[in-house]
């Protein structure tokens, strides 16, 4: 805005200047101006520069001729530009146009109705708001739907899927396992959804596609198999495992890459023996491991209340209705305790 100020000033002063000394400067201006122009080719100009030269292009005939860092056509577009922010601006202190606009709770019962059910549209939750006595139109509904948040829509679908067919579903995996000389074991283990339970689990030290569909065999015999299981991409399974899971009826659900949490019950095992046992020990052999997992399991199934399951074991611990001694019951050598009560 200085800057403006010292350009209209500098121009009054021009006026009292004779003739020679003003074409003098003139064309000294110019040639600044030229050696300017060949160093910044397309200079900068603020806003006040801009609106300088769409005032001179309304009054000034000739304004064209003395343009040189700039072309014509960019004032021009300048112009354009600035009467096209003229009616926005315009536009928006205009008062609205319809209605009176839905209160904030409205909005919110709308977007709560898009999050929860994706396949809605607006005539089944114009429906819902007349139910509970809110008496707004459907163009409106259908006008508010387009800014629902939806990022969290596919999370929801899956997991309603696992909430519909956890009876229904198991889940395998691998976790590995150190032992004393620095060797891997690799522990394989199928969990069922609807009660956390370890249906099969076994160790090897070299883990391929025939040694897991033969622990799949011995997991389900006799048409035993769930409806589907779910496993990730590990390389171990190759094509050998989907095809022998699909051979057995099975329905083989692969969850997308990197993404643990979508077999989050196998998961959740895994940290769970983690903390509880392997983290307290050291496996010495293969056989030495196979043999504290078994003992895990046990305990797992029988001892351990699980916050999914209200409290409860997945293999249905008894309430004690007893009111005598409590008797401290030692789990995993004692890493861990049962405690009942005496008759």
């Amino acid at each position: 805005m200085f800057e403006l100020l010292r350009l209209w000033f500098g121009a009054l002063l021009r006026i009292f200047h004779i003739r020679g000394s003003l074409m003098l400067e003139n064309l000294a201006l110019r040639q600044q101006l030229a050696v300017l122009k060949r160093r910044h080719p397309k200079p900068r100009l603020g806003p006040f520069d801009k609106l300088f030269w769409v005032v001179a292009s309304r009054f000034w005939s000739n304004w064209k001729n003395t343009l040189l860092l700039v072309s014509p056509e960019t004032v021009v577009r300048w112009h354009r530009a600035g009467f096209r922010l003229y009616w926005v601006m315009l536009c928006k202190v205009r008062r609205q146009v319809g209605g009176k606009r839905i209160s904030k709770h409205i909005r919110d019962l709308i977007f709560q109705m898009v999050v929860e059910n994706p396949t809605w549209g607006a005539p089944r939750i114009h429906g819902e708001l007349l139910m509970l006595g809110f008496d707004v139109s459907e163009r409106t509904i259908s006008r508010w739907m387009r800014r629902a948040p939806r990022n969290l829509a596919p999370a929801k679908r899956w997991l309603s899927f696992l909430h519909n067919h956890r009876e229904t579903i198991a889940a395998i995996d691998f976790f590995t396992v150190p032992t004393v000389t620095f060797h891997l074991l690799y522990c394989f283990f199928i969990i069922s959804h609807d009660r956390r339970r370890i249906l099969h689990f076994n160790v090897t030290q070299h883990p391929t596609s025939s040694w897991i569909v033969q622990q799949l065999r011995e997991a389900f015999p006799d048409q035993s198999a769930p409806r589907f299981i779910l496993l990730d991409h590990d390389a171990k399974y190759g094509l050998e495992v989907p095809a022998a899971i699909r051979s057995m009826t099975i329905t083989c659900v692969r969850t997308s890459i990197r993404s643990p949490w979508q077999n989050g019950v196998a998961e959740r095992w895994v940290g769970s023996c983690r903390r509880d046992l392997l983290d307290h020990i050291i496996a010495l052999n293969e056989r030495h491991l196979r043999r504290l997992l078994a003992g895990y399991v046990r305990y797992y199934h029988e001892d351990c209340t699980h916050m999914g399951l209200q409290k409860q074991t997945p293999g249905g611990r008894v309430r004690s209705t007893a009111r005598g001694r409590v008797v401290s019951r030692a789990r995993l050598g004692g890493l861990h305790h049962r405690y009942d009560q005496a008759a």
